[in-house]
């Protein structure tokens, strides 16, 4: 078994560039690593004698995995055995890079480790993208493939594929297990390591001959876990001072990222806003975590933020970052973002602070305790008097709230608006249901127009920016939520890439909803083809207007699945009507929108926030102060 080491664990390459950033304080006087604890013991078992497929099987069920996701094929094909007889549900889906994106949308939804298994060499790297996806928006997933024997290894025998090596930059940590007496350590110390600090994937690759070996199982195994010890708990010197500027800042903004969903820190994000009364921005996946409807939300910052939200961390003279890591969507140029501000960055991975913007108070921990102990600190300073009036700030903010809120034209040739479509559609479904987008014009929509009133109801692919990603991630969310409606808000472009895993849903018994937005183009291409290429729409058409090919109705319906189609507004709610009133099988509505429809506001890539504009021609007028 390869042994995990300090550099390997922990998201490896981004500790390698914090290791280069002396603005990142990681000193263990200053961070308070928590230790390492034990596998939880869910499911004792006295030692049996099996062989390491059953290892393998039976260890799934004392980490109490309810469900996997996979694809059966030769290498792997004896842990199928066991698992014929296994507690632990198997769902077969169609493609590999379903059930990679499947056990992504069940993990998301539920907070739980997903899990997804593949046999080697095409079916283990059929699993690189969903893997890489998860890594990028720290997903908690266990991916477990076969592998040639291990005399084979390294021949270029039939199937072979070296997954390990592969995934070396796209896992939080991977395996090769290299007996079959390590199974159940392997497989527990890769869900512990899935989910404790920042998540992540993990990678358990198991030879064919270590699956048929004879082992004895026995639960639970010991972790050995050298240099891996997350730190959970800030430093108070850190957090005293972080409170003292929020008491003091003119121009504060709270930028949440995914890490405060991670940390389960929501309810106290909530609390630490109402106290300071400083404006919230949530990142593209941080939706939910604080109410869109909350007076003191300014919306999504970044390339298709809201003017306010873009301008509130632009002018900000404090950034308090939390779980978030200043991507290149938030920041735009990143020489220009934020030039008054001063920034304090509290993230549970220390590679990430520092790392694209100097920090003037890192703060390593888990959101959930820097928040709460945030809140402590920020209450002491309140006690003492000290404490600023933004009065003036949020007549800024709200001044630009108005001028400049998320709208849309209708349509000038009279076609259906995508954005009304979508809107609707959260308006009649409701804040209780799970709302799972692919990637592109859709998914910016889905974001702007949808109210996300609570934690984990939207689910999307943020860093990668999968497409085909949101039919099996709703499929994944709504097995491990059976009792809660799940819309995945799909375009025609990324339905094409995965949408044979309604067939899956089909017969799996998983009745999904699916809201394509058909525009018959790849309309996030399109839309930068209209405005920096000079209209030159060089293969954006995918022809699923001209030619209605494939008909979406006619392919859910092969599929198994309840076909819909609507092509005008007067139709819109009593479609989505309709498809609320079935609940025993999947359905897909065939919205037939304009192909025009653009997503605003929008900073082009590459330019400064300074930059954005409200539409197509329109700039934000600001005060003349704040130019």
């Amino acid at each position: 078994m390869t042994r995990p080491t300090p550099e390997t664990l922990a998201h490896s390459a981004r500790r390698a560039r914090a290791a280069a950033d002396p603005s990142v304080d990681v000193d263990p006087a200053v961070a308070r690593p928590a230790t390492t604890p034990a596998v939880p013991a869910v499911r004792p078992s006295a030692p049996a004698q099996v062989n390491g497929a059953g290892s393998l099987v039976r260890s799934l069920e004392a980490l109490d995995v309810d469900v996997v996701f996979g694809i059966p094929g030769g290498a792997i094909l004896p842990a199928y055995d066991p698992l014929y007889d296994s507690s632990v549900r198997h769902i077969l889906v169609r493609h590999e890079q379903g059930a990679g994106h499947a056990a992504t949308g069940y993990a998301q939804a539920t907070g739980k480790v997903g899990v997804c298994i593949a046999t080697s060499g095409p079916g283990a790297t059929n699993l690189v993208t969903p893997i890489a996806d998860a890594y990028m928006d720290s997903v908690a997933m266990v991916a477990i493939t076969g592998q040639v024997a291990s005399p084979s290894i390294g021949t270029d025998a039939f199937q072979e594929a070296d997954i390990q090596g592969i995934t070396l930059p796209i896992t939080k940590h991977n395996f090769l297990v290299q007996n079959a007496e390590e199974i159940p350590q392997v497989l527990a110390e890769a869900f512990h390591l899935a989910s404790s600090g920042r998540p992540g994937p993990v990678l358990v690759d198991i030879p064919k001959d270590v699956l048929q070996a004879q082992t004895t199982f026995s639960w639970p195994p010991t972790l050995d876990l050298p240099g891996y010890r997350p730190t959970l708990h800030p430093h108070g010197k850190q957090i005293r001072e972080a409170a003292r500027l929020m008491a003091a800042a003119r121009r504060p903004v709270l930028y949440v990222g995914g890490g405060v969903l991670k940390a389960g820190a929501t309810d106290g994000l909530r609390r630490l806003a109402e106290l300071t009364g400083i404006p919230v921005v949530t990142t593209l996946m941080a939706l939910g975590a604080f109410p869109d409807s909350h007076q003191q939300h300014l919306g999504m910052p970044g390339m298709h933020g809201t003017v306010a939200a873009v301008y509130g961390l632009q002018k900000a003279d404090l950034i308090i970052a939390l779980g978030a890591r200043f991507d290149d969507r938030v920041t735009g140029k990143l020489d220009s973002f934020a030039p008054d501000a001063t920034v304090v960055h509290a993230d549970i991975d220390p590679a990430e602070i520092g790392k694209n913007r100097h920090v003037d108070v890192p703060i390593v921990g888990d959101a959930k305790h820097v928040i709460d102990e945030l809140i402590g600190a920020v209450t002491v300073e309140r006690s003492a008097g000290r404490s600023t009036d933004l009065g003036d700030w949020w007549t800024q903010l709200d001044d630009l709230r108005n001028r400049y809120p998320l709208g849309y034209d209708e349509p000038a040739d009279g076609t259906l608006s995508p954005q009304y479509v979508i809107k609707r559609l959260g308006e009649i479904v409701g804040p209780d249901a799970i709302f799972v987008a692919g990637v592109g014009q859709h998914q910016m929509w889905a974001s702007q127009f949808i109210s996300y009133e609570k934690p984990y109801t939207w689910l999307n692919s943020g860093g990668l920016g999968t497409m085909g990603y949101a039919v099996p991630a709703a499929m994944g969310a709504k097995v491990g939520k059976p009792d809660t409606v799940v819309w995945a808000v799909d375009g025609d472009g990324c339905f094409q890439m995965t949408n044979q895993e309604l067939a899956t849903c089909a017969l799996e018994g998983i009745p999904v909803k699916i809201a394509v937005i058909n525009n018959g183009n790849l309309g996030m291409v399109r839309q930068w083809q209209t405005l920096f290429y000079n209209e030159r729409y060089s293969n954006t058409d995918l022809g699923t207007h001209k030619h209605r090919i494939p008909d979406f109705v006619k392919l859910a319906e092969a599929l198994g699945c309840i076909g819909l189609r609507c092509e005008n507004a007067a139709d819109v709610d009593k479609t989505i009507a309709a498809a609320m009133e079935i609940n025993d099988a999947p359905v897909v509505i065939d919205f037939v929108v304009g192909k025009d429809a653009m997503v605003w506001p929008m900073v082009a890539a590459g330019t400064s926030n300074d930059e954005i504009m409200f539409a197509r021609g329109v700039r934000p007028v600001f005060d003349e102060d704040d130019i």
